[in-house]
Order: C-alpha cells, then structure tokens, then sequence
C-alpha cells in the first residue's frame, strides 16, 4: 500500500472509531449524519489508492512456460537527413594517403542527460540540401540514404583515386529524449542505429513509480509532420509496434499516473485527515455535554 492509501486509512479508521463510539454511547445523533462519518472517508480511500496490477511489464505474457512472440516490429534502418553529424573513416593500404580526407570537423552540440553543458562532436556535416563534403572528393548527397548506402556511395566515389579502399559511416549524433516520470529525463546520444524504447528507458533509468506503462507516448518527426505513437509496456504487443525502435531525434514522454497527482496534492490531504479528526472530536465532546 503506498503512502497515500495509508493516510487515507487512517481517515478511514479515525473515522469508523468515532462512528463506533458514538452508537455504543446510545446518544440521540441522526442516523445520517453517522453514516457520513463513515462512508466519506472510505470513498475517499478507495478513489484515492491505485492498484499495483499496473506496475508490472508484459502483464499477458505466461509465467508457467516460454512465451513466444507471433510478430515483432521490424527493423528499418535510419535514413540520413539535414542536420546529422556523420562519423566517416577511409581506410587504404596508405593511411597517410586519406589523412585529409578522413579529417572532421568539430561542432558545439547540446548537452545530453550525463552532461548538461554543450559538447563537441566530430564528425562531417550534412548541410540544409542534404550534402556532405570531403576534402578532395567534393561534396556528397546523402539525405535520404541509409549509412549502409552513403558508405557504398563514398566507396565508389574514393575507388577512382584509391585501390580497395574501406569505408566506415555511422551517425555521431543520433539522439533520443525522454520526457516525464523516468528517473534520468534527458537526451541520450545513442551508440548505435538499432536501439529499441526499452533500451532508452534503462538508460534513463527505468520509469518512476509514478510513470503511467500503459500509455507511453513516442514523438516523431516524418516527412516534416509529428506522428506520435503510443505504447502499452504492461503488453507484449508493444514488440510489434512501429514505434518500438527508435528514429533519431524521436522523444518518448511518460505521463504520470493518478498516483502522482494525489502526492502533489498531499498537503490537502493531510488538512483532510485533521479537518475529520477535529470534527469527530467536536461531536464527541457535543454529544457528552448533551
């Protein structure tokens, strides 16, 4: 039982007590009146307490053999687009040879949850029509394009000059924010394209106790309009869903759940349980004098 159903309880029990009291002393109250005494507060109680059924994750999977999944989502990798920092290294027989190429620039990039003051990033730049430019190769088109294919583009583009060359293409800046009830709210830079809304929330630290599972929401941007996604961490169905891995820049938002909402509102709720402490009193003392 959480904090606030105790306080509610007591309210419940001060409440029941001073009903009990007043019939055992067989003093001429309304009948009414004693059963306001008692029902108030247990509505209260029960309004006010949620159910812990709601914390687990994966609610319908079975407990007494392996589950299996039918559908997962599928994974689609990531596309370049204006604005991204790419990591990009040439590799030849002669590294000397492809020094100038392989050498980035450095830009200020927001801060992310570990680290709340700007950071550098390396890397190369795709600028606002999608290009990204390479001492002595020129400037390359790459929005739009997987890293898998800017890597063969790149290849093709090095192979006129260089024998064998081996490129490597991977984003220095893909992104991810959490909003809301996790322990660590922020921006996480990712390691890697495929990272799944699971993966975020532990490296933001899991939700709180007070984050709503079954509502998650995901925020994209495609095409230029917002889609957002909702997600049910208490099902497995959230495996299927096209928004259980990640895009750059998406942002998952945890909305709290009434829990929340009731300890916000926990210095009315100890006025509450003083204001029928007192009243019980009143009537305790009223009915003795009568």
């Amino acid at each position: 039982m959480s904090r606030e159903c105790y306080t509610d309880f007591t309210i419940f029990v001060i409440a029941y007590l001073s009903c009990d009291l007043l019939s055992s002393m067989k003093t001429p109250i309304n009948y009414l009146s004693r059963l306001n005494i008692f029902f108030l507060p247990m509505v209260f109680l029960m309004s006010s307490c949620v159910s812990t059924k709601k914390v687990s994750y994966f609610q319908n999977m079975s407990l007494n053999e392996q589950s299996k999944i039918d559908s997962v989502a599928k994974f689609t990798d990531p596309v370049i687009q204006s604005d991204d920092i790419l990591i990009i290294n040439i590799i030849t027989a002669d590294p000397q040879s492809v020094q100038v190429i392989n050498q980035a620039f450095t830009y200020q990039a927001q801060g992310t949850a570990t680290n709340i003051r700007s950071q550098e990033i390396t890397g190369f730049f795709v600028d606002s029509e999608g290009n990204v430019e390479l001492a002595n190769i020129g400037k390359l088109h790459v929005a739009g394009l997987t890293t898998r294919q800017a890597k063969e583009l790149i290849r093709a583009k090095v192979s006129i000059d260089f024998k064998d060359p081996n490129v490597n293409v991977r984003f220095a800046n893909f992104k991810v924010s959490v909003l809301g009830e996790v322990n660590k709210p922020g921006s996480y830079t990712l390691p890697n394209e495929k990272v799944s809304v699971l993966d975020v929330l532990s490296l933001s630290g899991d939700l709180t106790i007070y984050g709503k599972r079954e509502n998650i929401s995901v925020i994209r941007e495609s095409n230029g309009k917002k889609e957002i996604g909702r997600l049910n961490l208490n099902s497995t169905s959230i495996f299927s869903s096209p928004f259980y891995y990640m895009k750059q820049n998406d942002v998952i938002y945890v909305e709290p759940n009434k829990a929340k909402v009731l300890t916000l509102n926990s210095a009315a709720r100890t006025t509450a349980t003083v204001t029928i402490s007192a009243i019980s009193t009143l009537i305790l003392i009223f009915t003795r004098i009568l």
